[in-house]
């Protein structure tokens, strides 16, 4: 039977339980397109970012 060789420390084990407590990502809906996005990040329907135009809207 497999032992452990040394005791997990208290910062071990609570590394590796802080990943239960991710959530599922949040998404809210864009103010011109309606489309929803995640915060901070580009829309990509429309290809604009903070009200300015970033990338090409695709057709």
């Amino acid at each position: 039977m497999a032992v452990p060789k040394r005791k997990t420390t208290p910062m071990k084990r609570g590394n590796r339980r802080s990943a239960d407590a991710l959530s599922n990502p949040t998404y809210i809906e864009d103010k011109e397109s309606g489309e929803l996005r995640r915060p901070h990040h580009i829309d990509l329907k429309s290809g604009t970012y903070r009200g300015r135009q970033v990338l090409e809207p695709k057709g």
